[in-house]
């Protein structure tokens, strides 16, 4: 464990790089200005006019790092924390902005591919594989406006299509390692004038280490992922689309109190699909998207003493968008949809479903502000309707390359059907969780923007909170409300043409109801970056992931605190041509010995070889 010495040496370093890379004055490439983002607004929106705060992982990073899972690349985010109970396969939380997976929405091409038979509504992301995935958007902050139930802290949004080039195209990826690690993906793109399409196919295997961090047996992982997209324009008004995943991970795990070594284990499928329409009406005015899709998700964990339970979930969903250009300083964006979800475990046989219609307002008067305006209702089933509402602003200086930004709203969660059913626990009269939000923060500019820095302070406040109380669910109104409070800072500078860095800051004061503080949420979490190509063919890069004051321990107990910690990678990588490349990468490279989750284990050093290559035809 560091001490409070080292903790603020490392924090002073940190600012110290977040200040000082603006006094650099190297030439570089300039960054891209005119990003494009959907998950802010539902439609592609440039990213310097979006009021909310949005992360994007490009498909380049994502081959630069050659890391096997989505969670390894959310975690280097600012804001974002993943507390995996041991290696892949097992249940991993996706902690935003200090709430947790439950009230973080994530998406595959559209479709919403969270499990709705746990104790709460969150997506394995324990199980999912990076190879097919070509963007990453992450939206912070209450976007139940725009995406209803179970959006509180922000989106997430995972796609394939992303940069797909003209004609057909071959890819190939193969990695091997420690702990008897593999990993395969091929995928076949193509990009025409009307259209284009990408398929997938992932496959991981690793021994592993053991899931309960005192144990000594290892616990293995396979994984065996394929997925679909395409979209074809049949006219220049008229588009259809479809997009598919499929996925099959066994997992070897540890059970007991404490957790220990056992031969319990699990395997988890989820079979999902989305097909729909794009469509143009009054030249072009207005453009609407209607889709359906189903998610099947199945699950089945064995003990250590040989009894299996089985989970199976199912949802249905139909979604309609529209967008209306009112003028050139006015759109609208408006949409209504409606979703099924059921469980079928050994314990719950239900279903419930819900329904909305929301509208979104974007107002640009002049080049430099764009204001957005949007409220939804909802009705659900079992607790009945619910209304949210959000705004944002985007302000942007162009002379000094200053921008401003921020966004409030309010946002709900859906009690799950097990916290409505389960025998015992359940309780058909909860009320939905509802929050306000608000973050503020600056953008900025330097050296012709090949610097750019970001300052964001955000806050959550979720009333409501459904909890034990103190068998049952219940919302828990008492004591208060669970409270986050926090400060993002991040930069990103191509400082000169063989040298790219970045890097991150989050302060995270999250609390429970009772004024506890939450577990497994460092107060202190940084993330560094850099790409160096010191010669031509040769490029090495390096990641750091530091951990700082970080507790753990029962809901309502007392807390114990973690061993703060610093988790190096590195890539180094040979490219014969534009088109192949031969890397060797490490992971956790100082052999840090940490927990993310009290008493389960973190995997120690590992090397791994790699090979990837495209070709056409």
């Amino acid at each position: 464990m560091l001490s409070n010495r080292h903790r603020n040496s490392i924090l002073a370093g940190t600012a110290g790089l977040l200040l000082g890379f603006s006094a650099l004055t190297t030439q570089a490439e300039d960054f891209e200005l005119d990003t494009l983002v959907i998950t802010p607004s539902r439609t592609p929106t440039e990213a310097a006019k979006v009021g909310s705060t949005v992360e994007i992982i490009e498909r380049k990073e994502i081959e630069e790092q050659s890391l096997p899972l989505v969670q390894d690349y959310l975690n280097q985010l600012p804001g974002l924390n993943l507390s995996p109970n041991g290696g892949p396969g097992n249940t991993t939380t996706l902690i935003m902005r200090g709430l947790r997976g439950q009230y973080v929405k994530t998406l595959f091409e559209g479709i919403e591919i969270s499990e709705v038979t746990g104790p709460t509504v969150q997506s394995a992301y324990g199980h999912i594989l990076s190879g097919s995935i070509g963007r990453i958007e992450v939206l912070k902050g209450p976007q139940s406006t725009l995406y209803g139930s179970d959006a509180m802290a922000g989106v997430v949004n995972l796609s394939t299509l992303g940069g797909i080039p003209q004609g057909i195209e071959h890819g190939i990826h193969v990695e091997g390692g420690s702990r008897k690690t593999g990993f395969g993906n091929y995928t076949l793109t193509g990009g025409f004038d009307r259209g284009e399409f990408g398929l997938s196919l992932s496959g991981f295997t690793t021994d592993g280490f053991s899931m309960a961090s005192s144990g000594v047996e290892d616990d293995g992982y396979t994984n065996l992922t394929g997925t679909f997209s395409g979209r074809y324009e049949i006219s220049d008004d008229l588009a259809v689309f479809a997009s598919g995943l499929l996925l099959n991970g066994s997992t070897e795990t540890d059970d007991g109190y404490p957790i220990a070594d056992s031969p319990a284990n699990s395997t988890f499928r989820q079979a999902a699909g989305r097909v729909g329409a794009e469509f143009s009406l009054f030249d072009g005015q207005l453009n609407n998207t209607v889709s359906a899709q189903i998610s099947d998700t199945a699950r089945e964990s064995t003990s250590g003493f040989g009894s299996t339970s089985t989970f199976d979930g199912l949802r249905y969903k139909l979604d309609y968008l529209g967008s209306l250009e009112i003028s050139p300083e006015l759109t609208l964006n408006f949409g209504a949809d409606w979703e099924r979800q059921t469980a079928l475990t050994a314990s719950v046989d239900k279903s419930v479903s819900m329904g909305g219609g929301w509208i979104d307002a974007i107002y640009s008067p002049f080049d430099a502000l764009t204001l957005t305006a949007g409220l939804r209702h909802d009705e659900h089933s079992t607790f009945g309707g619910h209304t949210s509402w959000r705004t944002t602003g985007s302000y942007e200086f162009a002379s000094t390359g200053t921008r401003f930004h921020s966004s409030v709203g309010t946002g709900y969660r859906a009690p799950s059907l097990y916290e409505l059913y389960a025998p015992f626990y359940g309780n058909i009269d909860l009320k939905p969780e509802s929050s306000i939000g608000f973050d503020i923060g600056v953008e900025q500019r330097f050296l012709d923007d090949r610097l750019v820095a970001d300052l964001t302070f955000f806050m959550i406040d979720v009333d409501n909170f459904i909890g034990y109380d103190p068998v049952t669910f219940q919302n828990i109104q008492t004591d208060g409300v669970v409270k986050t409070r926090g400060v993002e800072a991040s930069f990103a500078i191509a400082a000169t043409d063989w040298l790219d860095l970045h890097g991150a800051y989050t302060y995270t004061k999250a609390t429970q109801t009772d004024g506890l503080r939450e577990v497994r949420i460092p107060k202190h979490d940084i993330a560094l970056g850099a790409t160096i190509r010191p010669a031509e063919r040769w490029e090495i890069g390096a990641t750091a992931k530091i951990a700082l004051d970080t507790v753990d321990g029962y809901v309502d107990g007392p807390r114990s605190e973690l061993n703060d910690y610093v988790l190096l990678n590195a890539k180094i990588a040979y490219k014969p041509n534009k088109n192949t490349e031969l890397y060797l990468r490490g992971e956790n490279l100082l052999d840090q010995n940490y927990e993310v989750v009290q008493g389960y284990g973190t995997p120690g050093f590992g090397v791994f070889a790699g090979f990837r290559a495209k070709f056409a035809p």
